[in-house]
């Protein structure tokens, strides 16, 4: 069984949405109006979307320094296990080129291009999620980013405060 062909509020919608069509226009034509008599400031401006903030490769995150740390970069060799190529930039690793071993998952990425992921807040490996702190190292990378992060930990009677210090 189908629709009636006189149905009546598939009507409805396309009135609706006729409707809104012409809202728009005489939208867009009272603000060009505004805007050619000078009077442009009395209109509520466009919404901004705005994107999210871009750090610079100058100021990393905290968290990125101190994974840095804990992640050595070695010298990728010609006979050694590393896949062909980095996931991240699809580049294959050459003879001499410095490269970070995630402890975790084993993963293999060029320095740069994990280094660059870490600079985004990321802190997980690009292709499995895997966090990037070692297992058994979270408390020590709690502990150093707390620290890190300008907050001090004092205790009184048992019980535990943050007292924010003046760096």
């Amino acid at each position: 069984m189908g629709f009636p062909v006189g149905y009546t509020e598939v009507f409805l919608p396309k009135l609706f949405l006729n409707a809104l069509s012409f809202l728009g226009i005489l939208r867009g034509l009272i603000a060009s109006l505004f805007n050619f008599l000078g009077l442009s400031d009395f209109l509520e401006p466009d919404p901004v979307f705005l994107d999210p903030p871009h750090r610079s490769p100058d100021c990393p995150p905290v968290s990125a320094l101190l994974i840095r740390e804990l992640l050595p970069v070695d010298r990728f060799e010609d006979g050694a296990d590393p896949p062909g190529s980095c996931a991240v930039c699809l580049y294959e690793f050459e003879a001499g080129e410095e490269i970070r071993r995630l402890r975790n998952c084993r993963h293999v990425f060029h320095r740069n291009c994990l280094d660059l992921w870490m600079d985004c807040d990321q802190m997980t490996c690009p292709l499995c999620r895997t966090q990037f702190v070692p297992d058994g190292m979270e408390e020590e990378f709690n502990q150093r980013l707390w620290a890190a992060s300008g907050v001090a930990v004092n205790s009184g009677e048992g019980d535990f405060y943050c007292e924010y210090s003046s760096v």
